[in-house]
C-alpha cells in the first residue's frame, strides 16, 4: 500500500513539473496588441533563434532626427517557425527590411510583435501568425 501512495506523489508530482511551465506561458495579446499595427523601416541587424521566442532586430533611422534607433520585435518559438518551414537562414542579416509589427500594450517604444518581414532587395516575404490572429 506505500509504494502505491509513493509511485501515485510520484506521478502527480512528474505531472506537475510538466504542466506548471506550460501554465507559465502567455498570450501574445497579453503585452502586444495585434489591432495596433505600425511600420518601420530599417536594416536587420541580429537574429535571436531562441527559446521561448525569436527576437529581430532592426536598425530604423529616425526621419526627424536622423538618429539610427535599434528596434526589438519578438516572434514566435523557434519549433513554430520550423513547422512552418522557415528557418533562422530565412533572415538575411545587413538587408534593409520593412516590418510590420504589433505595438506593444504598454506603449514601450521600439518593441513590437512582428507580423512581417519585407526584404527590399527582392521582395521576398515572411508573414507570421499572431495570436488569435
Amino acid at each position: 500500500m506505500r509504494n502505491k501512495v509513493r509511485g501515485l506523489l510520484i506521478a502527480v508530482f512528474g505531472v506537475l513539473v510538466v504542466a506548471i511551465p506550460v501554465l507559465a506561458h502567455h498570450s501574445i495579446t497579453s503585452q502586444f496588441d495585434p489591432s495596433k499595427e505600425g511600420v518601420v523601416t530599417g536594416v536587420l541587424t541580429k537574429i535571436d533563434w531562441v527559446n521561448p521566442h525569436v527576437y529581430t532586430y532592426v536598425d530604423v533611422t529616425d526621419p526627424k532626427t536622423g538618429k539610427v534607433v535599434s528596434w526589438a520585435f519578438e516572434g514566435n518559438p523557434p519549433a513554430t517557425y520550423h513547422r512552418a518551414g522557415i528557418r533562422k537562414a530565412d533572415w538575411k542579416i545587413g538587408e534593409r527590411v520593412t516590418v510590420t509589427f504589433a505595438a506593444a500594450k504598454d506603449g514601450t517604444s521600439n518593441l513590437g510583435f512582428c507580423k512581417m518581414i519585407k526584404y527590399l532587395s527582392d521582395g521576398h516575404t515572411l508573414v507570421f501568425r499572431v495570436g488569435g490572429e
